[in-house]
């Protein structure tokens, strides 16, 4: 992933916020069939140190696991926040006319070892936290117990367990770190108005701008 300095994160809380915050995660292998992704969702350890573990599943039918089983190359993509910025927003259309459009995002590449799982009782705890996770928001969660067990143990049948442990990670908040203040405010004033207050949030709560890199050579690449 092409990260500038300007948008290179390396805090470790940052990094997993923005893994836990991806609903979807895909996972890409590169082996001898070429290059497989599957969207899943993945759930995010810390151990081992220094970058954990990512843990899910897929189905049995998926031809990836094969290819991971043998060694293919593997990483998972998350992406969490991501918006349009117009130039509109930028105070600097008004006094130069100079800017072009381009797209703020969060992202993480984590590339790893992969581990296979294919016993019952590690594949069942796997979906029990992963269930568990999801529908910690529902009035009354739902819990893999509430299934027959025969019911569930046939359909473990149709699935096998990732675990991949990390080691390396790219992450990147582009989040108009390069701009001027005066862009970035214009920026935030229009997610506001737009009642986008979550990016919004997001760019206020950066670092001060007197800390962040100057803007970068006009006409900007886009992202």
């Amino acid at each position: 992933m092409y990260t500038p300095p300007a948008f290179r994160e390396d805090d470790q809380a940052e990094i997993v916020a923005i893994m836990r915050s991806a609903r979807l995660p895909i996972l890409v292998s590169a082996g001898d069939a070429g290059l497989i992704a599957t969207h899943l969702p993945l759930i995010h350890d810390a151990e081992p140190a220094p970058h954990g573990r990512l843990i899910g599943h897929v189905a049995r039918a998926n031809p990836q696991w094969h290819a991971l089983r043998a060694g293919a190359a593997a990483m998972a993509i998350f992406q969490a926040h991501d918006f349009y910025v117009s130039p509109n927003w930028y105070a600097t259309k008004r006094e130069t006319g100079r800017v072009v459009p381009t797209w703020n995002y969060e992202a993480v590449h984590a590339y790893g070892t992969v581990e296979i799982i294919e016993a019952a009782e590690p594949l069942r705890a796997i979906v029990s936290r992963l269930t568990d996770r999801h529908e910690a928001a529902e009035a009354r969660p739902w819990h893999v117990e509430d299934a027959p067990p025969d019911y569930i143990a046939s359909q473990l049948k149709g699935i096998v367990g990732v675990v991949v442990t990390i080691t390396r990670i790219v992450a990147k908040r582009k989040l108009s770190q390069n701009r001027p203040e005066a862009d970035r405010r214009g920026v935030i004033a229009a997610l506001e108005a737009a009642g986008q207050t979550e990016p919004a949030d997001l760019m206020l709560g950066l670092e001060n701008a007197a800390d962040r890199p100057g803007p970068e050579p006009i006409p900007q690449r886009r992202e």
